[in-house]
C-alpha cells in the first residue's frame, strides 16, 4: 500500500543542520534533512557527501597528523638516544626518556581520538546516504521496484551504505599518512640529502606501482558483488515461493540453483581475494626492497664516516615507519575502488525523479513538486492520459481489460508514476483542478491513497498493521466489518496461546505468509478503509475472495465510503453493478462511461471485457442476468485462493 502522511517531508528546504563546518556527532542523527545530493555521477555523488563533513574531515585529518606526527618522531628520538650512548651523554639520554614517553602519550591520545572521529565520520556519512535512499523510497513508492531490482535496492542500502561510508571514514587518515610522509621525506632531505633522496624518490614509485592493478581488482571485485546479488534474489524469491514450490515439488531443483549460485559467488570472491592478496605481497615486498637499500647505503656512508651512527638508526627509523602510512594508501585504493560502483548505484536510485525533468524542483530531486497548492486537495479526479474521470464523493470503477495498464492507471491516479523519457511531456493527474506532480509529495500523499493488487502486510499484531496515520473518522471495527474480515479475526484468535485470545494482539508473520491470498486481500483493504483519504484507489481489491465475499466487500465499501471519491480498477460484475459510475478503458484510453447496466447493453466491447469468464454459460444464464442483476461468473465461484 502507497499511502498517506508521511512524517518526513520531502521538500528540498535548505538543511538546517548540514552546515559542512559543523562536526556532526552520533547522538544528532538522524539528520533534520540530509540535503540535496550531486547524483550526476558516482564521483561527484562522493565528493558532495565528503563536502557535508569538512568539518569531521578536518577533525579526523588533525588527530590523524598528530598521531602519524608522533610515530614519525618516535626514529628521531631514538637516534637522538643512540647517539647520547655513543658519546655517553647522561643528560641527553635522560632527555630522550622523557621524550620518548611524551610522545607514547601524544600518540595514545591522537590515536584514541582519531578512531572516534573517523568512525562518526563512518556512521554519519551511512546515515545520511540511509535517509536519502529511505527519502527517495517514500518519494517513489512501489514504482521504485519497476525501475530498479529490489535486490539492487537492498545492496545500495547495506553493503553499498557500507562501503561508501568506509570511504569517507578512510580519506581522512589517508590524507594525515599522506602529508606525515611528505613531511618525513622533507625532514630527510634535509638532514640526510643523499639518503633523503633515496627515500623522497622511493616512496612514490612504490605508491605508483600497485595502480596498474586496481582496475582488475575492481572488476573481480564487481563480478563478486553482482554474482552475490543474484544469489541473493534467488534466494529470497525461492523462500517467498516456497509454498507453490512445495506443491509442485520443486524444493530440490531451486535448491541446485542456489548451490549453483553459490558456488559462483565463492570462485568470484576467490578470484578477488587473489588479486588483493597480490596488491597487499606487493605493498610488503617493494617498500622491503627500498629498507634494504637505504639501510645498504646509509652503511656504506657510516663507514666513510659521512653519516653518524645515531642518524643511521633514525634514517632506517623513519624508513620503517613509512611502511605504515603506505599501507593507507593501499587502503584508500581498496575502498575507493569498492566504494565508486557503490556511489554510482546510490546515485543512479537517487537520480530517479517523480516528475518531469522540467517539472518544478526535478533539479533537486527532492520534494518532486512545487510550493502546494494553499488549500485542501479535493473535488473530482481526472486522468488526461486515459480520459479516466471519476466524480467526487462518487464510487468510480474503472475496467481496463489489461492488468498491467490497470497498474499504470493507479501509479498515475496516485501521483505516483515516475516520468518516462519517452513521454516528457506527459500531463499529470489532477484532482480539483491541481496537477498531483506539482504538489508537495505529503500532500498528495495525504489526498490520494493507493492500494496495490498484491497489497504487503508488514509483520507485527493486528493492532500495529491497523495503527496508521488515518482522519480518525473510521473506526478500526467498522473498517474490518466493511472488509468481511470476521473468518480472519476467528483465525487470528485462534492463533493465540491458549486459542481465545485478542485477535488484534495476534503477530501477523513476514507479509502475511501465514494467511490465505484472500485474507492478506481483506486485511488490506481494512487497512485502507481505516486511513480513510480524499480518494481511494484500489487496484483489484477482491480478486481472491469468493463471490459470495465479494458481494459483501463491495457493500461494504459503497457504505463506508459514502461521500468519499472512491476508484477501483476491476471487471468484477458484483463490484461493477454497486458502483455510481463505470468507466470501460480498452487500450488505456477511456471509450464509453455510464452505470454497468447501461454498457452492457450498449456497448459490446465492455459486454465482452465483463462477461469473459462466463462465456461457457448457457445463454439462458446471460437472459437471467439482465433481468436479476449480474451473475458472478463461474471461474470466481467457489473457495478462496490460499496462494
Amino acid at each position: 500500500m502507497r499511502s498517506g502522511r508521511e512524517r518526513e517531508s520531502c521538500h528540498a528546504s535548505p538543511p538546517a543542520d548540514t552546515n559542512p563546518w559543523d562536526v556532526m556527532q552520533i547522538h544528532d542523527l538522524p539528520y533534520t534533512d540530509p540535503g540535496t545530493p550531486d547524483v550526476r555521477s558516482g564521483g561527484r555523488f562522493l565528493l558532495w557527501l565528503g563536502g557535508r563533513q569538512l568539518g569531521g574531515q578536518l577533525k579526523a585529518l588533525g588527530w590523524g597528523t598528530l598521531h602519524m606526527a608522533g610515530l614519525a618522531a618516535v626514529p628521531l628520538v631514538v637516534g637522538f638516544a643512540v647517539q647520547a650512548v655513543v658519546d655517553r651523554s647522561g643528560g641527553r639520554l635522560a632527555l630522550a626518556g622523557g621524550l620518548i614517553a611524551l610522545l607514547g602519550t601524544v600518540i595514545a591520545v591522537a590515536d584514541t581520538m582519531l578512531h572516534r572521529a573517523a568512525v562518526t565520520n563512518w556512521i554519519t556519512a551511512a546515515a545520511r546516504v540511509q535517509q536519502l535512499l529511505a527519502r527517495k523510497t517514500a518519494e517513489l513508492g512501489s514504482t521504485l521496484t519497476r525501475r530498479v531490482a529490489a535486490g539492487e535496492i537492498t545492496a545500495v542500502s547495506t553493503g553499498d551504505v557500507e562501503k561508501i561510508g568506509w570511504f569517507v571514514e578512510a580519506l581522512s587518515r589517508f590524507t594525515a599518512a599522506a602529508v606525515t610522509t611528505v613531511g618525513v621525506c622533507a625532514v630527510l632531505l634535509v638532514a640526510q640529502p643523499s639518503l633523503g633522496l633515496v627515500v623522497a624518490a622511493g616512496v612514490p614509485l612504490l605508491v605508483l606501482a600497485v595502480l596498474p592493478l586496481l582496475p582488475p581488482a575492481t572488476r573481480r571485485a564487481d563480478a563478486q558483488r553482482a554474482r552475490a546479488g543474484r544469489a541473493t534474489e534467488l534466494a529470497s524469491d525461492t523462500v517467498a515461493g516456497l509454498r507453490v514450490l512445495r506443491g509442485i515439488g520443486g524444493e530440490e531443483l531451486f535448491l541446485d540453483r542456489y548451490r549453483r549460485a553459490s558456488q559462483e559467488v565463492r570462485s568470484a570472491a576467490v578470484r578477488s581475494a587473489r588479486m588483493w592478496a597480490l596488491i597487499s605481497a606487493v605493498q610488503v615486498f617493494l617498500p622491503g626492497l627500498l629498507l634494504i637499500g637505504v639501510v645498504w647505503y646509509g652503511v656504506a656512508l657510516a663507514r666513510e664516516g659521512r653519516i653518524p651512527l645515531g642518524e643511521l638508526v633514525a634514517v632506517y627509523g623513519a624508513v620503517t615507519f613509512l611502511l605504515f602510512p603506505l599501507r593507507h594508501f593501499e587502503e584508500i585504493a581498496m575502498a575507493y575502488s569498492f566504494s565508486k560502483p557503490s556511489a554510482k548505484r546510490a546515485a543512479r536510485v537517487l537520480s530517479l525523479r517523480r516528475t518531469s525533468p522540467a517539472g518544478p524542483d526535478s533539479a533537486s530531486g527532492g520534494s518532486g513538486g512545487g510550493g502546494g497548492t494553499g488549500r485542501p486537495l479535493t473535488g473530482d479526479l481526472y486522468d488526461p492520459v486515459s480520459g479516466l474521470h471519476a466524480p467526487a464523493g462518487l464510487l468510480t470503477v474503472a475496467v481496463c481489460g489489461d492488468p498491467d495498464a490497470a497498474g499504470r492507471l493507479a501509479d498515475r491516479l496516485g501521483g505516483h508514476a515516475p516520468q518516462r523519457e519517452e513521454e516528457p511531456d506527459r500531463p499529470s493527474v489532477l484532482l480539483g483542478g491541481a496537477p498531483l506532480d506539482e504538489v508537495p509529495l505529503e500532500e498528495a500523499r495525504a489526498a490520494v491513497l493507493v492500494q496495490d493488487k498484491d497489497p504487503v502486510l508488514l509483520s507485527g499484531t493486528l493492532r500495529e498493521l491497523l495503527d496508521v496515520p488515518s482522519r480518525g473518522t473510521v473506526a478500526a471495527a467498522d473498517a474490518l466489518d466493511a472488509a468481511q474480515c470476521g473468518d480472519v479475526l476467528t483465525a487470528l484468535a485462534q492463533g493465540t496461546d491458549g486459542g481465545s485470545g485478542d485477535p488484534r494482539e495476534t503477530r501477523i508473520t513476514e507479509r502475511g505468509r501465514s494467511l490465505s491470498g484472500g485474507q492478506r486481500q481483506r486485511l488490506a483493504l481494512a487497512r485502507s478503509l481505516v486511513t480513510d483519504p480524499e480518494v481511494l484507489v484500489l487496484d483489484e481489491p477482491t480478486s481472491a475472495v469468493d463471490s459470495h465475499t465479494e458481494a459483501r466487500i463491495a457493500d461494504g465499501l459503497r457504505r463506508l465510503r459514502a461521500g468519499r471519491t472512491t476508484v477501483v480498477l476491476s471487471s468484477s460484475p458484483l463490484l461493477l453493478d454497486r458502483a455510481d459510475r463505470v468507466v470501460f478503458l480498452p487500450g488505456g484510453e477511456a471509450a464509453a462511461a455510464g452505470t454497468h447496466r447501461e454498457l452492457l447493453r450498449t456497448h459490446a466491447g465492455y459486454r465482452a471485457v465483463v462477461t469473459r469468464g462466463a462465456e461457457e454459460e448457457p445463454r439462458h444464464a446471460t437472459a437471467a442476468h439482465h433481468r436479476t442483476g449480474p451473475a458472478a461468473p463461474a471461474a470466481r465461484a467457489g473457495i478462496e485462493e490460499t496462494a
